[in-house]
């Protein structure tokens, strides 16, 4: 038994979540919250693959969570650690508001790099992400959907792989009963001080809680 285990584990074709976590190199995106940083393998957002943020409602600090990495995606020339992979789109797949444009300007978002897609149904809101992803020419997609299944999750999760993109996906509370292929899976709450984000899934890491993420 034990060499057939062995054998298995020397397959290369076989992912291991903590081999990568601890990988020299592997880096994740910068979050531009150092508390949070500190709960992420790779200390930052896993890149190349597929976020969820759950939540109550929209409005709980969601985008401000994310505006940091995306102002460094939208100007890979400013960055230290910019490569190709890094350059491209900045897609919004069906946000339920319009992205305000100063808001963005303020928070260092190069607006030039920003593309607003609106579906007319949900099923074209996965098309279009897993489209977006896949191309190779999107830093970062942003898509809010109210269902999605375990299957659909790994696709997206493929095509963030495959065009090397990084992928979130904004769901309601209700997803928490669903399973999904999201390597990194939070939901956000109001706390006392800020707001708390809970970590329930993390390749490569733990659950865990960051209580005023931002303070």
């Amino acid at each position: 038994m034990a060499d057939t285990l062995e054998k298995l584990l020397q397959n290369p074709h076989l992912w291991r979540g903590r081999d990568q976590a601890n990988t020299p190199g592997w880096q994740g995106l910068p979050s531009g919250y150092p508390k949070l940083d500190r709960y992420l393998p790779g200390g930052g957002w896993p890149r190349h693959a597929l976020t969820e943020i759950l939540l109550e409602h929209y409005g709980m600090g969601e985008l401000q969570l994310l505006m940091p990495a995306l102002a460094r995606l939208s100007k890979p020339e400013d960055s230290e650690a910019a490569d190709d992979a890094e350059a491209g789109w900045i897609a919004w797949i069906a946000p339920p508001f319009q992205p305000y444009p100063p808001a963005l300007l303020q928070w260092g978002i190069n607006l030039s790099q920003v593309l607003i897609v609106r579906p007319r149904q949900e099923s074209e809101t996965l098309w279009a992400a897993e489209q977006a992803l896949s191309s190779g020419n999107c830093a970062a997609v942003l898509m809010w959907l109210d269902t999605l299944d375990d299957y659909s999750s790994r696709r997206l999760q493929l095509a963030a792989e495959k065009g090397q993109s990084w992928a979130i996906a904004f769901r309601p509370l209700k997803a928490l009963a669903q399973a999904s292929a999201a390597v990194l899976r939070i939901q956000l709450t109001a706390g006392e001080k800020g707001t708390d984000l809970g970590i329930l899934k993390s390749r490569g890491g733990r659950p865990a809680v960051v209580r005023d993420y931002a303070g």
